[in-house]
């Protein structure tokens, strides 16, 4: 998850060609990417002094809630990958759907490390992975 190589602050080469990608371009989080982020910290064990950081930085940023639109553009999405053979039409991948129908419904760039997305109809995709 690139956000999370973002906030961290040790030497980290991935993250550096992300920053460069993202330049100034505000950052904002769809709701599923604020969960995983959640989930994450509380699997790792973290202690509350680190988990109160994350909580932090993740308040610094915009959150993308669901509305209906979104909604809408995530259930269209999912058709559309189901037709076209797609990963994202897969249930498997109902968290990264939602992460893409933000993006979508906001009309910005996906920035992601998950080869995954690319191809999805109308997701336009920024990454630095390798073979994308």
């Amino acid at each position: 998850m690139v956000i999370s190589w973002l906030f961290d602050q040790r030497p980290n080469p991935v993250a550096d060609s992300y920053r460069a990608l993202i330049d100034t371009r505000p950052v904002l989080l769809a709701f599923q990417t604020v969960m995983e982020l959640r989930y994450g910290a509380l699997h790792a064990g973290w202690g509350e002094l680190r988990r109160r950081r994350l909580e932090r930085r993740i308040a610094g940023l915009t959150v993308a809630q669901p509305d209906d639109e979104m909604i809408r553009i995530c259930a269209e999405l999912r058709q559309g990958c189901r037709q076209i053979g797609h990963p994202l039409g897969d249930k498997v991948h109902d968290g990264d759907r939602w992460i893409a129908a933000a993006a979508i419904r906001l009309g910005l760039p996906l920035v992601s490390h998950d080869g995954g997305f690319a191809g999805a109809p109308r997701l336009q995709l920024i990454t630095s992975a390798p073979g994308t």
